[in-house]
């Protein structure tokens, strides 16, 4: 296979690109001077319950400037315009990964090329510019129809489940469903799981209800169903990022489709509104 470009160095591009550069592939990870600096100098150090504890060689550059077969998009939404700057070239195709729905319409007035949607389940994060840290047996990628041969072999040799390909509409909001709910509950009282399920649930029917009337095909049970198997220590990036102090977070690309939608459709999202309300003001303060 061809050149595959990962634009973000983060936890989930990090991730991608070592496990895939030790499977073989021809990897490219593009991101700012510093960390690429440091990853090509020193690898990527992973630890993860799947692929085990190794440290391997990747390509990393700050910019792309010759021709890829993919171009993995992955960093956060708040990051994607300004990430985007260090792309030269037109890839042969684009596969974001990011969390929330508007950052498609975004990458489709950047490339000419065909932008395919897809979505990765894993939790991981970085400590430090070249450790990532996988923390749970989950690497799934759900790409949408109609979906990329040459990336999904690559990832499936590297050891990633791949889930099945369906419509892009229905893959994004079946994500952000659960995401939304996961990430608004324990960020808004900066809790785990455990002890906000009610508010998760309640934010996972609103979510579901906006789906559908959007045009995706979305089954509340199965949502409230991944929730329930969630443990009860299980927690979201966006809880770790606000109680870190960030302000530029993915708040408003996770929530702002479900409020916008509910708007739209005259659905009222009263839990959504009242959680990201309660964040914002944790973010102000």
């Amino acid at each position: 296979m061809e050149t595959i470009a990962i634009l973000g160095p983060g936890a989930v591009g990090g991730l991608l690109a070592a496990v895939l550069a030790r499977a073989g592939s021809p990897v490219r990870l593009i991101g700012r001077e510093p960390t690429v600096s440091q990853i090509a100098a020193d690898g990527i150090t992973v630890q993860s319950p799947r692929f085990g504890t190794f440290t391997t060689q990747v390509p990393a550059q700050p910019q792309l400037s010759e021709p890829a077969a993919v171009l993995v998009v992955a960093t956060k939404a708040p990051q994607l315009e300004q990430a985007l700057e260090r792309i030269t070239v037109q890839p042969a195709v684009v596969v974001p990964l990011l969390n929330g729905i508007d950052h498609v319409d975004l990458l489709r007035a950047r490339f000419s090329c065909p932008v395919i949607p897809a979505t990765i389940n894993v939790q991981t994060y970085r400590d430090g510019p070249s450790l990532i840290v996988h923390r749970l047996d989950l690497a799934r990628v759900s790409i949408a129809a109609p979906g990329h041969d040459g990336l999904e072999a690559a990832l499936t040799s590297a050891g990633f489940d791949l889930g099945p390909r369906m419509q892009e509409a229905e893959l994004l909001w079946r994500k952000l469903c659960r995401l939304c709910a996961l990430a608004l509950a324990t960020t808004a009282r900066d809790a785990p799981l455990g002890e906000v399920r009610e508010d998760a649930y309640a934010v996972a029917r609103e979510a579901v209800a906006v789906a559908n009337a959007t045009g995706a095909s979305v089954e509340l049970d199965a949502i409230l169903a991944e929730l329930r198997d969630l443990g009860d220590r299980s927690s979201s990036s966006l809880r770790v990022d606000v109680a870190a102090g960030q302000t530029d977070t993915e708040l408003m690309a996770i929530a702002g489709p479900v409020l916008s939608g509910g708007a739209a459709h005259s659905i009222e999202v009263p839990t959504t509104a009242r959680l990201v309300a309660t964040i914002q003001a944790r973010i102000h303060r």
